[in-house]
């Protein structure tokens, strides 16, 4: 099938920074985003690219340059649906927070609905490739949902699984490891591989079935958490050894069969990914019987929340045991640097054990607003909203947020925090002026020598 429009359902931060790189690369193609949330569409049309609703490098340049011409915003999903030949579903699929699976399987329903809705409006034959993060086995409920239509339109169901890296989505998306596309068509499947292989060379579309393509997102997210897991746990016994992890990880590093990439110790990983995939392998596992397996994988999960709790416990007891009406400054709240995104946050659990403890939060992110802020602590539900808003204020200015601060807790790596004032930070904080540097970005001796009481991960 020559594919000359596509549909993706979902204007989130997988579709929008993929369709925005399949437009840019394949001007010939009309590419439509489609969401119910008619207020990420208008910010998506935004003339100001400024302030478009996700942050990636790289990502408003391509917007600006493709919106208009191929590339379009909207909320009629009907329309766009019935005349794409090419249909992605990038829909959210969170943690089951109810019934059964709860807190282990992802929630399908989203999925469900959109496969509903194309069976409802599609005329044409149609190609629909799966584009979020979801369990083995989904493509199947897909397939059984099109495919009892009663009509006699033809659907194609091919597993095409993203690899993103949120901070560096744009380039991974330009330069990607590899492109997976699984499936049973394999006319489907060249029609997708054609799209890709306009920028990507062909020996890096791997092709496959339907259920490994699913399996190996889930896999490497695993495997890549597990990696964070494994050295973070390390961080905890070097703390009590006078190794430090930073050595750790370089000597270990230098391996050619391990490498240095996701060695970093730190506060913890977050993101809208690892924790669901990891929970989702696990389900899956505990489904067909696998404890073993599983617990393995939740292994995974355990020592996560450990170190961001070992954190907040810290920080608690250097300062004398009790952060009751102390001014606390954290730095950062996504879950990573370069992405205003703050699903699974560490900066997030953090706050709300010190919250408990009754200490007052100032936060500063140079990309997150306070709205998100306090929505994502009212998410836990842990106290009332009035509450939060009264216990938790935040800033457009790091020093302001820092000022008369008892600590300092670097929460979000963000590359500005190394370049700041830090005599000047010292001078308007309450002494002790303690630092607890949940990402390893500062230098002890530099932070030590100005006076600081500096506390890190691993050493």
């Amino acid at each position: 099938m020559k594919i000359t429009k596509i549909c993706c359902i979902g204007a989130g931060y997988v579709g929008g920074p993929t369709m925005a790189v399949i437009a840019k690369k394949n001007p010939h193609i009309q590419v439509t985003i489609v969401d119910i949330n008619a207020e990420r569409i208008a910010a998506w049309n935004d003339k100001d690219v400024s302030k478009l609703p996700i942050y990636e490098p790289g990502l408003a340049e391509i917007v600006e340059e493709t919106r208009g011409k191929n590339l379009f915003f909207s909320t009629e999903i009907d329309k766009s649906i019935d005349e794409a030949e090419m249909v992605f579903i990038s829909v959210n699929t969170p943690t089951k927070t109810y019934g059964k699976g709860k807190g282990m399987a992802a929630d399908l329903k989203y999925v469900e609905l959109c496969a509903r809705n194309i069976a409802k409006v599609a005329t044409t034959d149609k190609i629909v490739v799966e584009k979020s993060t979801l369990p083995v086995r989904t493509a199947q409920a897909i397939k059984s949902i099109l495919h009892n239509t009663g009509s006699d339109v033809n659907f194609s169901i091919l597993s095409n699984p993203e690899f993103l890296a949120e901070g560096t989505a744009i380039q991974d998306l330009l330069n990607p490891d590899r492109v997976l596309i699984g499936g049973e068509s394999e006319e489907a499947i060249e029609s997708l591989a054609q799209v890709y292989g306009s920028w990507v060379s062909d020996d890096r579309i791997l092709r496959t079935n339907v259920w490994s393509s699913e399996l190996s997102k889930l896999t490497a997210n695993a495997f890549l958490a597990q990696r964070i897991s494994s050295i973070n746990a390390i961080s905890e016994l070097c703390e009590h050894t006078e190794a430090d992890v930073n050595e750790v990880a370089k000597a270990i590093g230098m391996d050619s069969r391990i490498g240095p990439k996701f060695l970093n110790a730190s506060i913890g990983f977050g993101g809208s990914c690892f924790q669901k995939d990891i929970l989702n392998l696990v389900y899956i596992a505990r489904s067909y019987g696998l404890n073993e397996v599983a617990d393995y994988w939740e292994q995974v999960i355990i020592l996560n929340d450990h170190q961001k709790r070992r954190f907040s416990d810290n920080l608690i007891s250097t300062l004398y045991n009790t952060v009751s009406g102390k001014k606390i400054a954290m730095l950062g709240w996504a879950f990573k640097k370069d992405t205003n995104d703050t699903r699974e946050s560490a900066a997030i659990y953090v706050a709300d054990h010190l919250l408990n403890e009754q200490a007052e939060i100032a936060v500063y992110d140079p990309k997150v607003n306070q709205q998100r802020i306090q929505a994502d602590l009212n998410y836990l539900n842990t106290r009332t909203e009035k509450e939060n808003e009264e216990l938790v204020t935040t800033f457009d200015d790091p020093y302001k947020a820092i000022e008369d601060a008892h600590a300092i807790a670097i929460m979000t790596e963000w590359d500005e925090f190394k370049t700041y004032d830090w005599k000047k930070i010292y001078g308007i904080m309450k002494k002790p002026a303690f630092i607890f540097d949940g990402r390893n970005i500062l230098d002890k001796t530099e932070m030590e020598n100005i006076g600081f009481e500096y506390s890190s991960i691993g050493k």
